[in-house]
């Protein structure tokens, strides 16, 4: 018997987990919507549809024992937001029903509480449950005893809320008390010891060696999993296509790129935009254009093309903060003598940049990314630094996480512009919604106390 054929209760959480979340939005759908008309078996029906659909696209119950609890957090957040536009979604098309913003208010907020407490008390038992008891554990074995499977053993020890229970490495290359055997050995281990999971080290295995685990393993119904290894490119997010019966590994760009997840950025940013050009723009614009005018003579707007997605020129849109003047590609320096008394205000508290919501509205830009670099710095740069062309993978942003960590204003040396450009590429590869609210805050925090680079 291998340990896939013995009992393991866990497969039982994740039914489980989407049963109660059901549960959930039913009872909450007949208490918060009662009296508003609604034929509830019809309705309940399109919550649990809406609800299984989203949760499939995004992937919402893919929560695994290495899942972090931010990454948790942002799937509810996601869920929840698209599950909201379905839910409002349904009344325009059911004349006779009652729409009640209080209803809608009330289930939402109530559903969201429910789901994620459960969601997060049901990881953190399950961890506790592991360290506690020993239990709800996968044994596995490393192939290959080189420093980064030696660096996975050391993960696994250190994180044993992981679950991880790790017997020893083969190899045919080295020997020591921790190899218990050469690659040959390891069928008769794995069976014998119910070994759940095999991590292959790809720098100590042949071809014929990996097809023929690779078959042991979909024999024996254990998982097998590949460490990247010194060759980098197995580092990367890597997707398995099929050209008929030909499999081609494809680098995916990004997190960014999955259809549901530039679905649900693209939301934030219209709905983010609307609140600011509805709330502040609206009156703040005639107030600053007049302070604008009074000083110097020129247009209330400055616009300028920038290299935006995919190296798409757009027009970049600001409060004009200089005199005019014909060196718009140079970028804005200490005590710069084109900027006005009243330029250096809204320079040093950021407000030249409020116009650029009406580019995200646009879809040229979006709240958060990458900040949109000159032109003539793009030609200058993007073959000079490794990665700088990655930028582009997505739109730009107004503020960005290089620029909450003080990278921003002018470029003194070569190394001012490496250090954004690797911390656009960390934003770009991890992104999330937290990680989007994070940089939000701490933009406003920044301004508030003031940026010393900022002129």
């Amino acid at each position: 018997m291998t340990a896939a054929q013995s009992i393991r209760y866990s497969i039982f959480i994740r039914p489980i987990s989407i049963v109660s979340d059901l549960l959930v939005v039913t009872l909450l759908a007949l208490f918060c919507f009662k009296g508003l008309n609604l034929n509830y078996s019809t309705y309940i029906g399109y919550l649990l549809i809406s609800w299984g659909t989203i949760a499939f696209l995004i992937k919402f119950y893919e929560v695994y024992r290495f899942t972090t609890p931010v990454e948790i957090l942002t799937k509810i957040v996601k869920q929840g937001a698209l599950f909201l536009l379905l839910i409002i979604a349904y009344f325009p098309f059911s004349k006779e029903v009652i729409f009640s913003g209080n209803a809608l208010l009330r289930f939402m907020i109530l559903s969201f509480i429910l789901i994620a407490i459960s969601k997060f008390l049901l990881f953190y038992y399950l961890k506790k449950y592991r360290i506690i008891t020993g239990s709800n554990y996968r044994n596995i074995v490393i192939i290959g005893f080189v420093p980064e499977s030696i660096r996975l053993k050391e993960l696994f020890e250190a994180r044993n809320d992981y679950g991880y229970r790790f017997l020893g490495y083969f190899s045919n290359k080295k020997k020591n008390d921790e190899v218990i055997g050469d690659i040959d050995y390891l069928k008769t281990f794995v069976i014998e010891n119910l070994v759940n999971e095999i991590y292959c080290s790809l720098d100590e295995m042949t071809n014929d060696q990996l097809s023929d685990i690779v078959s042991f393993a979909d024999e024996n119904r254990v998982v097998i999993k590949f460490i990247p290894g010194t060759k980098e490119i197995f580092s990367k997010n890597l997707k398995i296509n099929y050209y008929e019966m030909f499999p081609v590994l494809t680098m995916q760009k990004t997190v960014l790129h999955d259809p549901a997840t530039k679905v649900f950025k693209r939301l934030f940013d219209i709905v983010f935009s609307l609140i600011i050009i509805v709330f502040i723009l609206s009156w703040f614009v005639p107030l600053l254009s007049l302070l604008i005018k009074l000083e110097s003579k020129g247009p209330v707007f400055f616009k300028q093309g920038r290299p935006g997605l995919d190296e798409k020129e757009f027009f970049c849109y600001k409060f004009r903060s200089m005199k005019l003047n014909v060196t718009t590609e140079k970028e804005a320096s200490k005590n710069d003598p084109r900027v006005t008394k009243i330029g250096r205000l809204i320079r040093k508290t950021s407000i030249d940049e409020l116009p650029q919501f009406v580019n995200v509205l646009f879809g040229e830009m979006s709240v958060v990314g990458p900040r949109p670099h000159l032109w003539s710095q793009n030609k200058s740069y993007g073959n000079k630094i490794k990665k700088y062309m990655v930028r582009h993978y997505v739109k730009p942003g107004i503020t960005g996480l290089a620029q909450v960590k003080g990278f921003r204003g002018e470029i003194e040396s070569d190394d001012d512009m490496i250090n954004r450009i690797k911390l656009d590429v960390f934003y770009i590869d991890n992104w999330s919604l937290i990680l989007d609210i994070k940089i939000i805050v701490q933009t406003v925090l920044n301004i508030l106390k003031g940026e010393k680079k900022a002129y």
